[in-house]
Formats: C-alpha cells, structure tokens, sequence
C-alpha cells in the first residue's frame, strides 16, 4: 500500500504534487530562502515527483537527505523528454544546485584551433572553445603532449606560425620561411590552394587519421614524380617518413580504425574519478580524468551527470562512445548526441572483442588516477590537521587567506588575496586590489587598507565601486588569515581585525623569511602575543604549505603590479582628446615619432595630415598647449 509521507514534507508541497501532470519535463527542488538545491527531468513528472513524496519502502541516504530540505518545488513541462535533458542541462549550470553532480569548468585544458574561415590559418592552442566555425581538437589534459604536438605539426607541414597581428604587418619572411618550414604567405604570392590542401592535411593528422593521410601524400607523391617533379616528390616523401615514425611510437587498440571516447568511472572513499580515453581511428590519443565528490551516488548516476553536461562544451563528439556501466538516460542521449553531430552516434556497453578491452583500460586509468587522488588528499588532510596542532586552531583551516603587496618605488602600489581550500588554490577566489587610500610607500599603511576593505564589506552591502576587488563578504571569513612579513605586518593585521571585532573569528599569523646570516634554516611563523616565532622543526609539511601560500600571492601581486605599470607608461597625452581615435594616434606617433615632436606644430598642419579634420586638429592642438608636460 502506498502511503503519503507523514511529516516533514509542507502541505502546500503535497497539494502542488498532487496536481502535476504526468507529462515530460523539468523539476526543480527549492530549499530554504527559495534556492535551487536539485533539478532532475523526468518522461513522467508524476510518476518522479512520486519517488519523493509518496513511498513504498524508505528512501536511499542522498534522497533521504534532499526530501528533508524541499520546502518548495517548480516544474516546467516541455513537448518530449529529449528537450528536458536539454533543459536539465542548462538549468543545472544556471543555478549550481547542492544536490546534483556538477562538472567543474574550472581548469580550462588546452585545445588547437585552426580558423578555417582565414584564406592562411595557423595552429593555435586555446584553452576555450567558442562557437566562431573555427576546427577545434581536444581538449588535451597533458600541456607536454600539446606542445610535442605542436612540434611534430611545424616540423612536418608548412604552416604559417606567426600570430595573425604579425601576419598582417610583416614586410619580409621570417627565418621559418629561410629553413623552409612555412611558405611565407605573409609576403609570398601563395596559392589558396595550396595552402588549403596543407591545413587539410594537418586536420586529418590532428584527427589521428594518419594512415589515411599517409595514403593520399603517397598518391600525391607518386603523381608528383611522374610528372618529373622530383624536388616536391622528394618534400612530401620526407613528410610520409616523418609520420610514419610518429605512428610507430603509437599502439593500435581497436582494429576497425575507429573515432570513439571510452568513458569509466570509479569511485571509493567518497570520491570519484571519471575518466576518458580518446581514441581516434584506432589509437589512443589522449586522456582525461574528472574528480567529483561522490557523496551518497552511485559511479552509474555520476557517470550520467559526466555525460549529460560534458558533450553540451566538446569542440568533437565521435560517432561512438563506450561506457564501462549501464546508465539512466542512455538512449535519450544517444538521440541528443545524434542531432548535435548530425549524424548517429551511439552509446554501447561492451561486454567483448576490442571494446572490452579499451573499456578495461580506461577502468585501470580511472583506478589509478584515484588512488593518486585519494592519497594526495590524505596528505593534505594530514598537513591541515599538523597546520591546526601547530597553530592551536579547533578546527583544521580548510579556508586560508594570504595577502601581499607589490609596488616599485612607491609607484602603482597593489595588493593581491589567494585563497586555499583545503589545502589547494582556488583561483576563482582571488582577489586584486588596487591601493586607494595611500598616498606615500608604506607597506603597513598598503596592509591596512587592503585588509580593511576585505574584512569591512558587509553581506549584501558590497561597495560597488569595488566589486571587482572586494567580491568577498563577511559571511565567507577564512578560517585562517596569513600576511606576508614579520611582527610589524602581523600587527597590523591584528589592529584590523581588532576594530572590526573579527579576533574571535579568524586565526591571524604573519609569515616571515629566513634570515641566513642569521643561521636561520627556516621561515618563521609569528602568532599574536608571542615575540618568538613558533617552532616548525616538526611540522615542516605545515610550513611548506604557508610558503606555497605566500609564494602565490607574492607571484599574483607582481604580476597585477607589472600590468598596471605597464599600461600606465603606455598611456599617452593622445589618449582622451575628443576626434583622435586609434587609427588617428598610430598616425600622428608614427609620422612624428613621437608626442613631444608635436608640440611645436601648428594647428593648420595638423590638419593638413591624411586622416584629419579641422576639430580633431584643433583639440589637439588646444591638448597639446595647456599640457603641462610640453608648455
């Protein structure tokens, strides 16, 4: 008998279960304050919403858990079941809900690109894909095979490797045309086709697709000599050798010559590993791994999710993918895959033969890669927890905060805030500043203001002048906070957190640097109300870790502080005056060298140069006079 859930669910919760439709579609699980903690599809939303709230026997843990928090729900019924996995899939970006499992775009691998729309493209690694008709592979998890890639690629097709800003303003080839590795279209009078059989050369050779290529430089080898064209013939011999010698450090895995991903997934310790082989007309190619937590879902259910949200952002989707497991949503995919590519993928579960086989690779590299996963986290959880002992701390810091300042003889004076969570850098959480407020150097007064405005933002009641560098609040306090420098800066620190009434709060140190002379081995730790430094002779891991901290900050803060002083000495007296755009200033620096040549020009010619007119000129001119610079 089927019996209603008796507590816990809130009526209004039941009465609106009660009258959904039994119709395809989206629902989305609303926790406290409104906010989307799950969204799931459904080809019956009755019948789903009927898992939740009305039961046979009890509930798994995950579900169990989720239907304790619902205090409200949305559906949005759509024609078929295949626009609800669409839907699913964007709305699971869109709102980042707790309960679902979400694939971190976080780090961002590298792909080529060739712009096939340009009459010369050129190889480029990116690390975004965008929808420009550009020819995308990868993306690749291994930034040496990309650049041996790249390598094999220029050494053995002539393709242009200059950027498209150089392409446009060389006047004469550079030494790659001079050791005959690339055809020079920049001056040369190259032929379109010419140059578009090379690149379709190179993309059937990034496509892995190279016994194919080598059949067709052979044929062309062949007419090439024939027609006693001996020099060309001996050229494309010299590339079918080169390749050749690259297929034979590659292992065939699969005799059909196929394109397919082999997607496994394994799971232990509440952590998972997705991992995908590539395998491009038989070889293995490349390989990626996901890291999710696993929580209460099974590999079945995290394998799905992978799936579902991975093909909405791959620059290819093959014809074939083998999966290690069966999963929901299978055939609902295959058909969303299909309509994507345009033509049938499929989606198969091998249970034999070669597929099998490559399936059970893939299952030994996910087992690998998460046992390399599960034991550098029972090392950073143990660095934590010595981190803790050392520091007296209740808690292990899983939210470290380290700020630092940069300037150069007081100019362009920055701050920078890194952040780590649980003993790993979260760059999304990175923090610039720019110092406002300080108007000579002095680093205590830079560490004041910096940690003032961090700490003194309110939730909800962020400074919109300083968003970009204040984008944290009050309610997300690190659990630990290190400035870099001695007793000076961490006393600083402490006046700061004092007047804001955050002592209670954050655990503060200052991080010091070795003094050699000294006969100091080690940097020093300082902690408030203790003149000595604490003893770190037997929690080194704890160290190392606040030094890779700082070392982080101290490299963000020099290379926010380079840019800004870079763009400020590339600020010209041009810049602003009303009719000199870019075109206009390229003009004027390039026909008189220079700013300061200017100053003594008359109005009337400059308006005499190509491009200009009489306003333009005369705001110049009035620029020019009243600038301090040049009166």
């Amino acid at each position: 008998m089927v019996n209603l859930k008796e507590d816990g669910i809130p009526a209004s919760v039941m009465e609106k279960y009660t009258l959904s439709p039994s119709e395809p579609g989206v629902y989305l699980m609303k926790g406290s304050r409104g906010r989307v903690i799950y969204v799931g599809k459904a080809r019956n939303l009755k019948k789903r919403l009927a898992s939740y709230f009305v039961r046979e026997i009890g509930h798994d843990l995950k579900t169990a858990l989720l239907v304790r928090n619902i205090t409200d729900f949305d559906i949005i019924v759509t024609a078929t079941e295949h626009e609800a996995l669409i839907l699913e899939a964007t709305l699971i970006k869109k709102h980042n809900p707790k309960y679902n499992i979400i694939l971190k775009d976080g780090k961002n691998y590298p792909c080529f690109r060739i712009d096939t729309s340009h009459d010369y493209p050129s190889l480029q690694v990116v690390r975004k894909i965008k929808k420009d008709n550009a020819v995308y592979f990868g993306p690749y998890s291994s930034s040496y095979s990309v650049k041996k890639t790249v390598k094999q690629v220029n050494r053995i097709f002539k393709l242009r490797k200059c950027r498209d800003s150089q392409f446009k303003k060389r006047s004469r080839p550079c030494l790659q045309y001079q050791i005959k590795a690339c055809l020079a279209p920049c001056c040369n009078d190259v032929p379109k086709e010419t140059y578009s059989k090379i690149v379709s050369d190179v993309i059937l050779f990034l496509k892995g697709r190279t016994a194919e290529l080598i059949n067709a430089l052979k044929k062309e080898m062949m007419a090439e000599s024939e027609a006693e064209r001996f020099e060309n013939a001996a050229q494309i011999r010299d590339t079918v050798f080169a390749i050749e010698r690259i297929m034979e450090q590659q292992v065939a895995v699969t005799s059909d010559m196929m394109d397919r991903d082999v997607v496994a997934c394994k799971g232990e310790q509440g952590r998972a590993v997705v991992t995908v082989l590539f395998v491009r007309s038989g070889y293995v190619v490349g390989t990626r791994h996901s890291t999710f937590d696993m929580h209460w879902k099974n590999t079945s259910e995290i394998m799905a999710a992978f799936l579902k949200q991975y093909y909405q952002t791959s620059a290819f989707i093959p014809p074939q993918i083998l999966a290690a497991e069966p999963f929901e949503d299978r055939e609902v995919l295959e058909e969303q895959l299909s309509l994507e590519k345009g033509k049938r993928v499929h989606i198969l579960i091998p249970e034999r033969g070669d597929k099998k086989r490559i399936v059970e690779m893939a299952i030994r590299n996910a087992e690998s890669e998460l046992s390399s996963t599960l034991s550098r986290e029972n090392d950073t959880t143990e660095t934590l927890e010595m981190l803790k002992k050392l520091l007296g701390m209740e808690q292990i810091p899983r939210r470290i905060e380290c700020f630092d300042n940069s300037n150069l003889a007081g100019t362009d004076p920055v701050s920078s805030m890194v952040v780590f969570i649980d003993g790993e850098p979260d760059k999304s959480l990175y923090r610039k500043f720019i110092i406002k407020d300080v108007a000579e150097q002095d680093d205590y007064a830079y560490m004041t203001e910096v940690l003032t405005r961090r700490f003194s933002c309110k939730p909800g009641k962020l400074d919109e002048s300083r968003k970009k560098s204040t984008a944290e609040t009050r309610s997300e306090l690190p659990d630990l906070l290190v400035v870099d420098g001695g007793k000076g800066q961490l006393s600083m620190a402490v006046a700061v957190l004092t007047d804001l009434k955050l002592m209670d709060r954050i655990k503060v140190v200052g991080l010091a640097k070795k003094n050699v002379l000294n006969g100091e081995t080690h940097d020093k730790i300082f902690v408030p109300n203790r003149s000595n430094p604490l003893n770190t002779s037997l929690s080194l891991k704890a160290l190392y870790l606040l030094q890779r901290l700082r070392d982080e900050a101290h490299d963000f803060a020099i290379t926010f502080q380079r840019k800004r002083r870079s763009k400020r000495m590339t600020v010209s007296l041009l810049d602003g005056i009303p009719g000199i755009g870019k075109k206009r200033k390229s003009m004027l620096l390039k026909h008189f060298k220079g700013v300061s040549a200017m100053k003594d020009v008359s109005m009337e010619e400059f308006a005499k140069l190509p491009g200009m007119t009489q306003s333009a000129a005369k705001a110049l001119y009035s620029a020019l006079k009243t600038s301090k610079k040049y009166s």
